[in-house]
């Protein structure tokens, strides 16, 4: 009697159910391909879809902060790039959420951990980047402010950046000075809360001209310099009595603070003009005497 082949002798069950698991895997492997490839491309296209607003955001908010109205300041630039650094970490923070899911906790834990080592290996450039954002919130000074600040510069405000702030001085000098530095110095701004402001000369006139002619010769003087303000009284003070004549102060107003040099020296000429048509001499401070020789000092022989 031929043995049959133990094969053939298996239960058609037992056989069909092999081949059916086989066959199984290999439809759940080509049903889940479309799954997952549909899935990539909607967390590709939502990411885009967010990096494409916030660009849409951002573009907004600077055509709105640019475009200013005749007498606003110009919005300083660090705090458009905060503005853009916020949203975008938020975008890419969401973007991430879309593809790690769970994992998102991890990765942000770990991140934080780097971004203290950082940290303190750049804290000086950390402490720029603060006190840049808080001179942009407190606003000093802004962008064509002239300003001066203590032991390191004067001029005009051209940039507020994130570590550093540049300056125009009046002979066209780039100054560029940290943020840092600029935050521990009193800062005087010139043009706040106006641009105008007073500025002030002293001279001495001779004892035998009144303090009233005096008064009204300088004014006679300052009613030609059309560089000062017209509207603006000017103000003239006795400061004190010498042996050289009388000493006066002139205070008049200047219509912004790079014309002060200018104005001071149309005021200078217009009464010294006045003063010489009228044969009154400027009184001049003496001379320091020159330090005596000591008597007992042994001449010096060649």
């Amino acid at each position: 009697m031929a043995r049959a082949d133990p094969g053939k002798l298996e239960p058609d069950g037992v056989h069909s159910h092999r081949h059916s698991g086989f066959s199984l895997h290999e439809l759940m492997g080509e049903r889940l391909k479309p799954i997952l490839t549909t899935d990539l491309i909607r967390q590709v296209a939502g990411s885009l879809s967010l990096f494409a607003g916030a660009r849409l955001i951002m573009l907004f908010l600077r055509q709105r902060l640019q475009i200013r109205s005749k007498g606003q300041r110009p919005v300083p630039k660090v705090v458009l790039d905060v503005l853009s650094t916020v949203i975008y970490t938020l975008v890419a923070i969401v973007s991430l959420s879309l593809f790690l899911r769970d994992d998102l906790s991890g990765l942000l834990t770990g991140s934080g951990l780097v971004l203290a080592v950082l940290g303190f290996a750049i804290r000086n450039v950390v402490a720029d980047i603060f006190s840049g954002l808080a001179l942009s919130i407190e606003a000093p000074f802004r962008i064509a402010d002239w300003i001066q600040i203590d032991t390191l510069g004067r001029g005009r405000v051209v940039e507020i950046g994130w570590r550093t702030s540049r300056l125009v001085t009046r002979d066209s000098t780039y100054i560029i000075l940290p943020n840092s530095q600029i935050s521990r110095q009193k800062i005087t701004n010139f043009s706040a809360p106006r641009e105008e402001y007073r500025d002030a000369i002293e001279m001495t006139l001779p004892a035998e001209i009144s303090v009233s002619e005096a008064r009204n010769l300088i004014k006679l003087a300052l009613r030609g310099v059309r560089s000062l303000i017209a509207d603006r009284k000017t103000d003239i003070h006795v400061l004190r009595y010498s042996p050289q004549g009388i000493t006066y102060q002139v205070k008049y107003w200047v219509p912004r603070h790079d014309r002060e040099t200018d104005c001071r020296n149309e005021v200078f000429i217009a009464i010294d003009r006045v003063l010489r048509e009228r044969g009154i001499r400027i009184a001049m401070a003496p001379l320091s005497p020159l330090p005596e020789a000591d008597a007992n000092e042994a001449p010096v022989n060649d």
